[in-house]
């Protein structure tokens, strides 16, 4: 009997773990999101906090550091590194552990890389007041003129690496923020015309073609989020080639307050799985796996901790290897009528500590969500 194709796993990656200049404008210098999580305090009974990463407090632009964990990554089932990428109008942010980290590590090949294009406001949440409204430092909104930079630079810095994640041979791209990027340019059929020019170049300069995906999402997380009513019309018009999810809260909102339990947030986010999947029939869906969710080291310590939006609100319970296993398991059972190019998932993610969702192992479960993965995906 033919198998099933093993899926590939790809895997976020959030890089605030390095020294920025920005960052170091805004908080100081040597600052990296390190320190909320050393400073991150229990907010209600049972909460386990600090979370110490067994590697130490590892600077992501060190290739050798980054070695370490692409080699993890790549032991235990991981296919492709999604960078979380920011370009904004004044230029690139916290590209450090990618053009340092990841390209200069000698085991790149090892797990392969691609970009999803964080394009949202970034605000001053690190850490978040409760009484303030966080500024805006960078705003998503860019200009077509910054599009076209900041595209032009992917396809001749990113999409020319020979480890570039591609899907039948085109390099994967990701959008994160879709009504961001429409107002950006004013519109839909702006909008389709500038990602049409993107795909264009992509093949100019020798490419099969690109693979455009889109983080689909119904309820916005960060401050300035909205959702927009999404049509398969309307992703065909902007050339979208599949759609994906981010993080299962985006889908799932976390109730009763403060803490939901992580097999109910599964079982909702797969009954989401499937309508998605029956609403944009022809247009494929990459599932995903989230580890876990806790934004509260992103608060203020010293603030109460109140239900009132990001990063004051619910967190997941019971996000064990076990339960982060049986998601896996559910989310390859999903996956296993799919054609093969579409045997694909995504997890949430390897390293977003701050919002409590990491595959990178702490003193307390080790490598136990690596070792998940590995028993699930094995290679």
């Amino acid at each position: 009997m033919k198998q099933n194709p093993r899926p590939q796993v790809a895997v976020y990656y959030f890089p605030n773990y390095h020294v920025d200049a920005r960052n170091e404008k805004v908080h100081g210098p040597g600052w990296t999101e390190w320190e909320l999580v050393k400073a991150a305090k229990p907010r209600w009974k049972g909460h386990a906090l600090p979370r110490t990463p067994l590697w130490g407090y590892t600077d992501e632009a060190d290739p050798k550091q980054m070695g370490q964990k692409i080699a993890a990554a790549a032991d235990h089932g991981v296919d492709a590194f999604i960078f979380d990428w920011y370009w904004y109008n004044d230029g690139p942010y916290l590209q450090r552990g990618l053009d340092e980290g990841y390209l200069g590590a000698k085991n790149r090949s090892r797990v392969k890389f691609a970009l999803m294009w964080a394009n949202h406001d970034w605000t001053d949440i690190h850490p978040r007041k409760l009484t303030e409204d966080p500024r805006v430092l960078y705003p998503g909104e860019i200009s077509r003129k910054t599009f076209d930079r900041a595209t032009a630079h992917v396809i001749k810095h990113y999409f020319a690496q020979t480890s570039y994640w591609r899907l039948d041979d085109c390099p994967y791209f990701s959008i994160y923020d879709l009504p961001r990027l429409i107002s950006s340019f004013g519109g839909i059929k702006a909008t389709a015309r500038a990602l049409k020019q993107f795909r264009l170049r992509t093949r100019q300069a020798g490419h099969r073609d690109l693979h455009l995906n889109l983080v689909l999402w119904q309820h916005g997380i960060l401050a300035g989020e909205r959702s927009i009513p999404v049509s398969p019309k309307m992703l065909t018009e902007f050339g979208f080639d599949s759609i994906t999810s981010y993080v299962w809260i985006h889908h799932v909102p976390l109730k009763p307050f403060p803490v939901m339990p992580y097999q109910k947030v599964c079982d909702q986010y797969l009954k989401y799985a499937d309508r998605t999947a029956r609403r944009f029939r022809g247009m494929p869906y990459f599932p995903n796996v989230t580890m876990g969710w806790d934004a509260s080291p992103r608060t203020l310590q010293t603030d109460r901790h109140l239900d009132v939006g990001y990063p004051f609100m619910g967190a997941m319970s019971g996000n064990t290897p076990a339960n982060f296993k049986r998601a896996l398991q559910a989310v390859r059972r999903w996956l296993k009528d799919r054609p093969a190019n579409q045997q694909i998932a995504t997890i949430n993610a390897w390293n977003e500590w701050t919002e409590g969702s990491y595959l990178e192992p702490d003193t307390e479960q080790r490598l136990g969500y690596l070792e998940a993965i590995r028993e699930v995906f094995p290679k």
